[in-house]
């Protein structure tokens, strides 16, 4: 009985998706043949364009605009500082031992928090000098472009190591003068592998002290003959006071903030 109640449900919702669409489709083709008397097509002119022929700008705009809203995750792994954020705190909740504390929608909710607090001036500067621009309609596209992505690749410039630009670069058998200035898909690429190799060397140093109390604590437990309790079991409030006493959630975020500074 639940499946057939099931499926009597599901198809009973694809006929009124069906119906819906069919009406939508219907309703916009009898909107898009009529003509208000006295107008003379001017309204439908003005959705489609000068004579009819093609999307007008404002159309072009707002589907670029949700085509980029739809990429804005990919991006904010680009271009700024949220993956070396992610994977920091990521590390240091497993060199904790903690595998669900904090969970990941709060690291990467603090991430996120963070990024847009490093990335402001980079946000407000890209806005200012390009986006606000061409809105108004006082720059052309590959202005807008070439302001937009301006504070983004001096930013990316700083944090990426030119030999990863070089290696890439050679690997695509396009080698890159000293001072040739790189394509942005080759900076994006150079710039994630860049945070990605930073992120895990700080990673090193912050598991680095709390190697150090799961060997003293296993040496300890073997000692004393308590070779059947897990080491990790023991290590864990040990970890967390010294953790807690250090306040070193405060201590790290301040140290990734000054990185950037």
């Amino acid at each position: 009985m639940p499946s057939i109640r099931s499926a009597n449900w599901d198809g009973l919702l694809v006929r009124s998706f069906l119906m819906i669409a069919g009406c939508v489709l219907f309703a916009s083709g009898v909107a898009a043949a009529q003509v208000v008397p006295g107008t003379d097509g001017a309204v439908l002119e003005g959705i489609l364009g000068g004579e009819g022929e093609g999307l007008s700008g404002t159309v072009v705009q707002l589907f670029l605009f949700v085509t980029v809203l739809s990429l804005v995750p990919g991006i904010a792994m680009m271009v700024t500082c949220l993956p070396f954020m992610v994977i920091v705190f990521s590390i240091l909740r497993q060199a904790l031992g903690v595998q669900q504390a904090p969970p990941n929608m709060m690291i990467m909710a603090l991430a996120m928090f963070l990024t847009f607090f490093i990335m402001e001036p980079v946000f407000m500067e890209a806005w200012t000098n390009g986006l606000s621009p061409y809105i108004d309609g006082t720059i052309t596209e590959q202005d807008a472009w070439l302001q937009t992505t301006g504070p983004f690749r001096e930013f990316m410039m700083r944090r990426t190591d030119p030999e990863a630009l070089f290696m890439l670069s050679d690997a695509l058998n396009r080698p890159m003068g000293p001072d040739e200035e790189p394509s942005f898909a080759l900076l994006s690429t150079a710039f994630m592998l860049s945070e990605i190799k930073h992120a895990f060397q700080i990673g090193f140093v912050i598991f680095m002290p709390f190697m150090v109390i799961d060997l003293v604590v296993a040496s300890v437990l073997m000692a004393v003959g308590m070779m059947m309790v897990p080491p990790t079991v023991v290590s864990l409030p040990f970890k967390l006071g010294f953790f807690v006493l250090a306040d070193g959630w405060l201590k790290i975020t301040e140290a990734l903030i000054r990185g950037y500074a």
